[in-house]
């Protein structure tokens, strides 16, 4: 088999210098000089067409001589194109001019299709291998997002559905917004290191208005007109004042209260932080999922049934229990049942707010609360039987295959 060249395709597609220069001349003598500007190849154009006795060179122009009427080595290149024969001798005419090479023989099986081999037609002499579609192509890892990053966008919209809005708050809070605020005594066992982060830098916050400091002082210390008598102990400023890193984000419902009027809906994702011995379901650091309703319309009941529609949109049956917490009643954990390890997992706390906590912050009605455990809910969602998989052992195998839902 016989290939144009490059030039060879060059003058398939724009015709043979000699033949271009014979149409130019045929009404009329040209001068060389402007030829020479118009023309591409002229001087091969010229060369040829002297050679075949076609033109002559006169007074500085260039006159046709013998008009010619076939261009064999033009209809050779358009036969060799198609892979048509041609005859011995203007085959070897064209392959003296370098118009057309033997095509190269590719032994082996053609493996891909590259742009090289379309390029000079290497395609049509070759043999390609067969393309076993049952066979599994390389696995590609594309980017994706965490598996915790992801659940909290879905979560985030369920929220949304339900017809809440977002809030957020400082990682590093002071003791006011994450205890007294939330009428935790200031001797409760929870302030204690064992289960709070106090910080070095720094190591006081400031205080909110004093209006709102001397509210809470009063609900500490007798109660502060809420009908109740209070904790019955002198409230110190200077522990309120500490710095701590949050351990729950009721401290961020505490915030958004002093900001609104009822009927309100908020919630929060959000992450804090616990001295806590990790386990297979314990972590020092690790996400909330919060939220308060403040209507003078709600109850109890409302409470289980906002946490329940939450749940049953998460895919999971919940059961509450009785619970205390001291900023709550009544009160309740809801439970979530592992099968991996066939025990009931407690997935935070709940309840309505002690008048104690919201009068202070100017709230007068009903608000339900709770304050929600996400990396659990996540860990028996997709099977997984130890909470540390998420964040401490890295393991990519499990960021790649999970099979989220969606």
């Amino acid at each position: 088999m016989y290939v144009l060249t490059k030039e060879g395709k060059e003058y398939l597609e724009q015709g043979l210098p000699e033949k271009n220069l014979a149409e130019m001349l045929s009404e009329g003598p040209v001068s060389f000089d402007l030829l020479k500007k118009r023309m591409k190849n002229f001087s091969i154009a010229i060369q040829w067409a002297k050679k075949n006795g076609w033109v002559e060179v006169r007074e500085n122009k260039i006159h046709l001589i013998k008009e010619p009427k076939e261009f064999p080595e033009q209809e050779a290149l358009e036969k060799i194109s198609k892979g048509e024969a041609v005859d011995e001798k203007t085959l070897s005419m064209v392959m003296a001019r370098r118009l057309v090479e033997k095509a190269r023989k590719i032994e082996k099986e053609i493996t891909f299709l590259t742009e090289d081999i379309i390029k000079t037609g290497d395609w049509r002499l070759g043999t390609f291998r067969p393309y076993n579609v049952e066979v599994p192509g390389a696995r590609v890892q594309p980017g994706k997002k965490h598996i915790v990053s992801f659940y909290i966008q879905k979560i985030r919209e369920i929220f949304f559905d339900m017809g809440f809005r977002e809030a957020s708050g400082p990682l590093i809070e002071s003791s006011f917004w994450n205890f007294d605020a939330l009428f935790v005594p200031q001797d409760h066992p929870g302030r204690d290191l064992q289960d709070t982060f106090y910080m070095k830098v720094p190591p006081r916050c400031k205080l909110p208005d004093k209006s709102l400091v001397k509210q809470v002082k009063a609900a500490h210390e007798n109660g502060g007109g809420t009908g109740s008598s209070g904790w019955r102990y002198k409230w110190s400023s200077d522990i309120a004042s500490q710095a701590i890193l949050r351990t729950h984000d009721t401290c961020i419902s505490a915030r958004e209260m002093t900001k609104l009027t009822p009927p309100a809906k908020v919630f929060n994702i959000s992450r804090v932080f616990r001295n806590e011995t990790i386990d297979y379901k314990h972590m020092a650091e690790f996400y909330q999922i919060g939220g308060f309703v403040a209507d003078e319309n709600v109850g109890f009941r409302d409470l289980l049934g906002y946490l329940k529609e939450f749940y049953e949109r998460m895919g999971f049956k919940v059961r509450f229990r009785p619970a205390y917490f001291p900023y709550t009643e009544m009160s309740a954990e809801p439970e979530i049942y592992f099968e991996e390890r066939g025990e009931w997992i407690e997935m935070g706390g709940s309840g309505i707010f002690r008048p104690e906590m919201t009068k202070p912050l100017g709230i007068d009605v009903p608000v339900l609360a709770w304050g929600l455990g996400l990396e659990r809910l996540l860990m028996l969602k997709m099977g997984l039987n130890d909470i540390r998989n998420f964040y401490y052992r890295n393991d990519l195998k499990l960021l790649r295959e999970a099979k989220l839902w969606q």
